[in-house]
């Protein structure tokens, strides 16, 4: 397994940060806090790189509300600085567990998506099935509210494996106990992993 060091430095960079608005703006450009942190982008990014290098940085509090598509979910939306930060760490950890990941995994993922993962379903189906002469099964599952439940020693347990890169841990551990859930689930849950 390789092991990365020194990332923190290409991770805050003014560079990765534009990079990072370039792709985090990209359908939100209507919304209105989009509109007032690009009225005064250049500023607020090297402001964003500045506390950032100085280690002052503080992951801003989550704004929470319901939306209906088409049922009801509870939204914990981070804010437009910190979601900025979040594509900026996506830009240099991706590229790191991208290859461990399993190759059927579509969701969320740069080249899948909905479209690859039908077409894979639809061809491991007709395989199984004999071309559709055969019963066939398949099981469509979620973890339910996985990032309210999901424990964070363990996850910043398998970045540290991989980075050895103290304030790029120490970033990466800001960003993952930034949400603290109210959910007795999660409390559960975490205190069977102590």
């Amino acid at each position: 397994m390789r092991v990365y060091k020194n990332i923190f430095n290409q991770i805050i960079s003014p560079e990765n940060l534009f990079l990072a608005w370039d792709k985090f703006k990209n359908g939100k450009q209507s919304k209105q806090d989009v509109q007032k942190f690009e009225w005064n982008l250049e500023e607020n990014i090297f402001r964003l790189h500045r506390e950032l290098k100085s280690l002052t940085h503080k992951h801003s509090a989550y704004t929470s509300f319901y939306i209906r598509e088409p049922k009801p979910r509870h939204i914990n939306k981070a804010s437009v600085r910190d979601r900025i930060l979040h594509h900026a760490v996506f830009n240099i950890l991706n590229p790191i567990f991208e290859p461990t990941f399993i190759a059927n995994s579509f969701s969320c993922r740069i080249g899948k998506g909905t479209h690859k993962g039908v077409n894979v379903l639809e061809k491991g189906a007709r395989k199984v099935s004999r071309n559709y002469s055969g019963a066939c099964f398949a099981l469509k599952c979620d973890i339910r509210k996985f990032f309210y439940s999901v424990n964070h020693q363990i996850l910043k347990d398998i970045l540290a494996r991989w980075i050895k890169d103290a304030q790029a841990l120490k970033l990466c551990e800001e960003i993952i106990d930034s949400f603290e859930s109210e959910n007795p689930e999660r409390e559960r849950v975490n205190a069977a992993f102590r």
